[in-house]
């Protein structure tokens, strides 16, 4: 699972050295190369406008930013951005495509953005970009008739994106409704996987694919748990961002809460990615936040957004990770282990768990026997190790001092499938 950081707002075209060394000093080596980055939404809204800017400078400047009019030129104005990412050993798996404000009445701009998209594609060729993120075509269209523009419209691109190597990947919206944020386009689970799926039978091959936005889930009150699950291996990445889930927003996870309650519904998000072992790319989206600190704060920002982005990688690939070992001991036999044992013992069963308290050595505990540490050393060389207790660090450290060199793994059940209340006795009041 691969983590990508959002650069729009921060890092710009023109001058982005700097920009790219405070990002890999907070621990970032991979971007999303938006393409909004020289083609702005603002920007398209106002093609083909008369010009009313009288200020000379302002009105140069706006004609050089004005992709929209030379389509062509995409690749030059990202040059730059892609020779600087290069020198500090920063990759852009992964772009976004040009897109129009959702609430836009100019109904006249098919033909451009299929221009402009198809630039992003070459441009992503060129980068070795492996997906295009591709807002779908909206404007002017009557609900319900979406599916039969849109299609043509993918499909025109997909031979383009073949030629490039890119993978399109279709994104879940909203539509703005009497001032309200409600569902749009591929915000239905069900309409998402048809689309997709419908897509790609006519190209032939698997060309399309999907990223989902836990921002617009969440303004959408959509169940994230079921539209993961009912996606599945169609999503090759997700956008983290949180918000209030009333209004737009680009915060980092964990940031909007409201009476000490989560805005945004990360338990389920957990449950879903774990369930359907997500291992795609995780896109931190946090401009706003971002371009709101000081420069001087923007390092340490970086730096916690990593670490966010780590444990999220960590609670999503836990399935994954039991998955990936054929034996498996626990060491803890306390409330963590209980949990294990509820959700994931009858799928990856463990040969025994351990304990350093010998007054339970010899006991049955969920179906396991409780051994000493010391057992631990007879166990075969591929046999791994899941610690089940939040001293982690000093776990492993006690098992690597005596010698045991087996894959040391950390279990969490702070996000599980489903929660177990019935605690130990034994073990009330010390977690």
């Amino acid at each position: 699972m691969d983590i990508v950081y959002e650069p729009l707002g921060y890092i710009g075209l023109e001058r982005p050295k700097k920009g790219l060394l405070i990002l890999k000093e907070g621990g970032f080596d991979q971007l999303l190369l938006n393409m909004a980055m020289a083609c702005p939404a603002g920007e398209l809204e106002n093609f083909g406008k008369a010009e009313t800017e009288t200020d000379s400078k302002k009105a140069k400047k706006r004609k050089r930013n004005k992709i929209s009019e030379h389509p062509e030129e995409l690749s030059e104005r990202f040059q730059l951005l892609l020779e600087q990412c290069r020198e500090e050993g920063i990759i852009a798996p992964i772009a976004r495509a040009p897109y129009l404000h959702r609430n836009t009445e100019r109904r006249d701009l098919g033909d451009l953005l299929k221009r402009l998209i198809e630039e992003s594609i070459k441009v992503c060729g060129q980068a070795g970009c492996r997906y295009l993120i591709v807002s779908p075509l909206f404007s002017g269209i009557k609900q319900g008739c979406e599916w039969e523009t849109n299609r043509k419209y993918f499909l025109e691109l997909a031979d383009t994106a073949k030629e490039n190597n890119v993978m399109l990947l279709l994104e879940n919206q909203y539509r703005e409704k009497n001032g309200n944020l409600i569902r749009g386009i591929c915000s239905d689970a069900v309409e998402a996987v048809l689309w997709i799926d419908s897509l790609n039978a006519a190209c032939g091959e698997e060309r399309f694919g999907f990223c989902m936005d836990v921002g617009v889930c969440s303004l959408c009150r959509l169940n994230m748990r079921e539209f993961a699950t009912r996606l599945g291996s169609r999503i090759k990445a997700v956008v983290l961002r949180d918000c209030d889930g009333i209004h737009e927003g680009a915060m980092l996870p964990f940031t909007c809460m409201d009476n000490g309650q989560f805005c945004t519904d990360w338990l389920n998000l957990i449950r879903g990615l774990r369930e359907i072992c997500f291992d795609g790319f995780l896109v931190m989206d946090f401009n706003r936040m971002m371009t709101g600190f000081s420069q001087f704060l923007r390092p340490q920002l970086l730096r916690f957004a990593r670490s966010v982005a780590e444990f999220f990688r960590w609670q999503i690939s836990m399935k994954s990770v039991l998955r990936k070992y054929e034996m498996r001991v626990l060491f803890g036999a306390g409330n963590m282990c209980r949990n294990f044992m509820k959700c994931y013992g009858e799928e990856f069963p463990p040969l025994f768990t351990c304990d350093n308290d010998s007054a339970r050595w010899g006991e049955q505990f969920e179906g396991l026997e409780i051994r000493s540490p010391e057992a631990l050393k007879e166990i075969a060389p591929g046999c791994a190790i899941f610690i089940c207790n939040v001293y982690y660090k000093e776990i492993e450290q006690q098992l690597r001092e005596m010698g045991i060199l087996n894959p040391i793994e950390y279990f969490n059940d702070e996000y599980m499938p489903s929660y177990y209340f019935d605690r130990l006795e034994y073990w009330e009041g010390k977690g």
